[in-house]
């Protein structure tokens, strides 16, 4: 035994989990262990306790079947998700654990998450329970290993630092045991979310935390595993693939970093864990000590397009490749389904034109046709299934002319136009070669700008004739009341401008977008993650 429990009072019935200084015997015939305590010189007692999850809750907690080889740190990454670590006992012989948690909402947090999605430890399904301990006191002499560990981990996560001068052997700290992965993408020319992130990496286990943002222009993602080897299988799968066909490349690295502090669940971050996590209403999500960790990191990642393609085999790049998924949603392909159906529009207002500017946002609408039976609903197809997924997920469910638009995947893979000669009442408009696709061109900054609907709209291309004055006016026309005007300090060109609501201000863009100021300026205008 690497430490012994000492903390037990005498003659109290106990659950699966006691370790005294008498012996503990496991059936292996069943899942129930029983055992023999040894106390004071009384009469051996014998006790059975069972698996379920439902005991009282406690700080400290039971793991049984871990794999033999498994480490320490892999065992206190299991718990850092769900908050600090504060001991641990490892049973190595009977292939068990005791992992004591800073508060006992942070162990019933761990407990829930892990009733809900098995956790595994080098691909074997392991078991968590509550302990009849309430605390752990361990003979630190016997326990000496685990505890430097600890305190190894605590220090990682305290200074976001490299471990240095302590006993621990490498293998219990180097980076390369971190569930957390460091995940920068490459010739992003087409967005890349952190639903498409969670998708492809949950193939490989349980993520618990992602947290994206963008440095030295380029999209960067910090992404945590349930469990460290998933995340070095992740990294061996898909370091150097394509997330799409020959674009947004994944370079991939272990962090130094072994848990994620996120704050806010929303279109930046997100704690799996954590789902009553307040949205943030666009407050920076990174917490500051990860900023400062990704200072240092940053430093240590290969000069940017040194990256060479792997030399996977093909099947293995097959796989990697179906791991991906290439898009958000399963069974979808970047090629895939690219025309949406959008139902219970206002038939008195909609148009071709319309339809072409709102999904516009998301994407470059090649065509759309109003049904001639049913002018409540329309077809628009996209350029690619992204896009048509990146305008499904923003719009179904938002405002347009009054009413609450649906938008689905149609089962049309095309737009048919009319054919030639014969009158649709311009139901149908081709905009193939349009010149607003905002997304025609590779690498656009229009790329990282998609951002849901939201009451702040974006500006730009406005000449200097043009006043703060003016602008207010145009866009009250639209029907709605102009809360907040601000135009950029650097560049007069630019401005936010809020609305009173977010469907005020999907109307705004509707009729203004592309509006002609003079001075062959053009505005043009788009949703904002601001506010003013």
């Amino acid at each position: 035994m690497d430490g012994i429990v000492t903390d037990v009072a005498v003659g109290v019935k106990r659950g699966s989990d006691e370790l005294l200084s008498g012996s503990v015997l496991n059936s292996p015939n069943s899942n129930m262990s029983s055992m023999v305590v040894t106390a004071n010189g009384n009469d051996n007692k014998k006790f059975k306790g069972d698996d379920k999850m439902d005991g009282a809750p406690s700080r400290v907690l039971h793991i049984r079947k871990l794999p033999g080889e498994v480490t320490e740190t892999e065992v206190i990454a299991l718990g850092l998700p769900f908050g600090k670590v504060t001991n641990i006992l490892m049973l190595k012989g009977k292939n068990q654990a005791f992992l004591e948690l800073a508060t006992e909402e942070a162990a019933i947090t761990m407990v829930n998450y892990y009733s809900a999605v098995t956790p595994h430890l080098r691909n074997q399904p392991i078991y968590i329970q509550y302990s009849n301990h309430k605390e752990l006191k361990t003979d630190n002499t016997l326990n000496q290993r685990a505890q430097a560990v600890l305190q190894a981990v605590t220090a990682v996560q305290a200074t976001n630092a490299p471990i240095s001068g302590t006993t621990v052997s490498e293998s219990a700290v180097t980076p390369a045991q971190s569930p957390v992965l460091r995940i920068i993408i490459d010739n992003m020319y087409y967005p890349v979310t952190l639903d498409v992130l969670h998708q492809i990496f949950s193939k490989f286990g349980a993520v618990l935390k992602i947290i994206t943002f963008t440095k030295n222009n380029q999209f960067q993602a910090l992404l945590q595993f349930g469990d460290p080897v998933n995340a070095q299988q992740a990294k061996q799968a898909l370091d150097g693939q394509n997330i799409y066909n020959a674009c947004c490349t994944l370079r991939i690295d272990f962090s130094k970093l072994v848990n994620l502090n996120v704050k806010y669940n929303n279109d930046k971050s997100r704690d799996y864990t954590r789902p009553d996590l307040p949205s943030g209403d666009g407050q920076p999500t990174l917490d500051p000590a990860i900023a400062a960790a990704f200072a240092k990191e940053t430093s240590l990642l290969a000069v940017p397009g040194a990256l060479s393609p792997l030399a996977i085999p093909n099947a293995a790049a097959a796989a990697a490749a179906a791991a991906a998924g290439r898009v958000g949603m399963p069974g979808v392909a970047a090629g895939g389904n690219t025309v949406l159906l959008v139902s219970n529009l206002n038939e008195e207002m909609v148009t071709p034109q319309s339809l072409f500017t709102l999904f516009g946002v998301y994407g470059d609408v090649q065509r759309v046709k109003i049904l001639y039976n049913k002018k409540d609903s329309a077809l628009i197809q996209m350029a690619d299934g992204n896009q048509s997924q990146l305008a499904m997920s923003h719009l179904n469910g938002q405002k347009m002319y009054g009413k609450i638009i649906r938008v689905t995947l149609s089962k049309h893979h095309t737009v048919q136009l009319p054919r030639e000669g014969l009158d649709d009442q311009g139901l149908t408009k081709d905009f193939g070669n349009s010149p607003l696709h905002r997304f025609k061109k590779p690498g656009s900054k229009n790329f990282q700008n998609i951002f849901p609907p939201s009451a702040t709209l974006h500006l730009s291309n406005i000449p200097p004739s043009v006043a703060e004055e003016d602008l207010r006016t145009l866009f009250a026309n639209t029907g709605g009341t102009v809360k907040a005007f601000k135009f950029f300090q650097r560049d007069h060109k630019m401005a936010l401008l809020q609305m009173s609501t977010v469907e005020e201000a999907i109307q705004a863009l509707i009729d203004l977008h592309n509006y002609n100021l003079g001075e062959s300026h053009h505005l043009r205008v788009s949703f904002s993650k601001s506010t003013i």
